[in-house]
């Protein structure tokens, strides 16, 4: 293990983190509020993250190994770091909370121990959400669009982060793609911030709501969420971006060269679409009985179902009172989440099609044992090895959901309330059933169960290797 890389590699990435804080502070600035928080921070970054900065040159030893590990570190002492300005003000009981406030936020998961939203400082709010759009993106490959000279393959730093089973560069150069894939992200973030102030809501309030939106993390600055509005408008605009933020990046780019064709032809998104889609018809009908009108029910259940699938975490009415089949469709949709390549989290979108298309070859091979049953994704066959990673990180998922369980099931809360809490924490989405629903909160959990549930967060997001990289010995060695 090329430790000095690594380290090097975090102290850069740090070094990024503790820059963004600036943006907070100057809010905190402006609405008059103590900015000393980011200031300690800030100040505390700079002489951990200059050590490995300035101490360590650049060397070339960096391969998938040192990619893995990276990643898990980095996105462990983020949290850490990132936790800071919450610990510094006061507003929070303890430095677990702290963590997995900070952890939510990186992840993009959304879930939240605020018990009040709306008494805290307007600078550690826009913190808060703002952790959302730098980690849903990913913050290693924002590091690598700014700092091409950090002298190594940061290919591997890009596989090891970005999301989906199948890793592929746009352009031949990583950091090129790293630009690109963040330009695509802010442009679609400013349209959102634009659209959602001429539909009235205040800029402050559209800031915050496009980052959670863009980060697919779902922190909002009021207490009931989108829904204290009672705005449709609103509703509507962030229901249509909380589905274009969950569609593979890969695809816009294509649209941007010219290939649209090809984008439509994609598998996945066509699955996508159709799950979303039709889960939004079942619920609507299940749900219209509770509704002045139809229009409102299907208004409803699309937010909710593009908030779940996309795994965003917005809640415009309490989905936690619906019927028991709208109820369980929505957990359905935690498993399965956005596309791979997007800011969303889940199993994704492109892992449960194989899994169905392979049970579909093995009913064939059955049926059939002299044919030869290929499973195709976009009309490509998939290599066994592809085919094979999917189905280990498929069953590390469930043994994780429910070792997990087990361990935060200490608490004695209901069953519900346990498994939908690590199920949505590990799908990145933010509100579960009953206790930990839309009008819920994970205040009353253990610090034991708050930092497994912060790990169940970075596994799901980093989708478990880069972090189970850490727990490895032979990862430690220096050969």
């Amino acid at each position: 293990m090329n430790f000095k890389s690594v380290f090097r590699v975090a102290g850069f990435t740090l070094l990024v983190e503790a820059v963004s804080m600036l943006l907070p502070m100057v809010v905190a600035l402006y609405y008059g509020e103590d900015p000393t928080p980011f200031l300690k921070t800030i100040g505390i970054m700079l002489v951990v993250c200059l050590i490995p900065v300035l101490g360590f040159r650049n060397q070339h030893k960096f391969f998938a190994r040192e990619g893995f590990f990276s990643v898990g570190l980095i996105w462990v002492l983020s949290g850490v770091f990132g936790a800071l300005p919450f610990w510094f003000s006061g507003q929070f009981g303890s430095y677990v909370d702290c963590f997995f406030e900070t952890i939510s936020g990186f992840t993009t998961t959304g879930s939240s121990i605020l018990t009040a939203i709306e008494g805290l400082p307007l600078g550690l709010l826009f913190w808060r959400s703002f952790t959302h759009w730098l980690g849903g993106m990913g913050v290693l490959i924002l590091t690598t669009a700014l700092l091409p000279f950090l002298g190594i393959n940061s290919t591997h730093l890009i596989r090891a982060e970005s999301p989906g089973p199948v890793k592929s560069k746009l352009v031949p150069r990583a950091s090129q793609s790293s630009k690109i894939l963040y330009a695509i992200y802010l442009v679609l973030t400013v349209i959102q911030v634009i659209c959602l102030r001429i539909a009235g809501m205040p800029l402050y309030d559209s800031l915050i709501h496009s980052f959670g939106t863009a980060g697919t993390g779902g922190f909002s600055n009021r207490n009931l969420s989108v829904g204290a509005y009672g705005n449709p408008t609103f509703e509507i605009i962030i229901t249509i971006f909380m589905i274009l933020f969950s569609i593979n990046f890969a695809l816009y780019f294509l649209i941007l060269t010219g290939k649209v064709k090809q984008a439509l032809k994609s598998d996945e998104l066509r699955f996508f679409l159709g799950v979303t889609a039709l889960a939004t018809v079942i619920i609507s009908v299940n749900i219209a009985s509770s509704f002045s009108s139809y229009a409102d029910a299907v208004r409803a259940a699309a937010f909710q179902v593009a908030s779940i699938i996309s795994t965003t975490g917005f809640s415009s009415v309490d989905f936690n009172r619906w019927p028991e089949l709208s109820r369980m469709l929505l957990v359905i949709l935690m498993f399965i989440g956005a596309c791979a390549g997007s800011t969303g989290g889940g199993m994704k979108c492109s892992r449960i099609l194989v899994l169905l298309r392979t049970i579909r070859c093995q009913v064939r091979s059955i049926i059939h044992p002299r044919a030869v049953s290929v499973v195709k994704l976009d009309g490509s066959p998939l290599s066994d090895s592809t085919v094979r990673t999917i189905h280990t990180y498929s069953a590390t998922y469930i043994f994780i959901t429910f070792a997990s369980a087990l361990v935060v099931g200490l608490d004695n809360f209901s069953f519900g309330t346990t498994l939908t809490a690590v199920i949505t924490c590990v799908s990145n989405v933010g509100p579960g059933l009953e206790a930990v629903g839309p009008m819920g909160n994970f205040a009353a959990f253990s610090p034991l169960s708050k930092i497994v549930l912060s790990f169940c967060m970075i596994l799901g997001r980093l989708e478990i290797f880069p972090i189970l990289v850490l727990f490895s010995r032979s990862a430690w060695k220096r050969s």
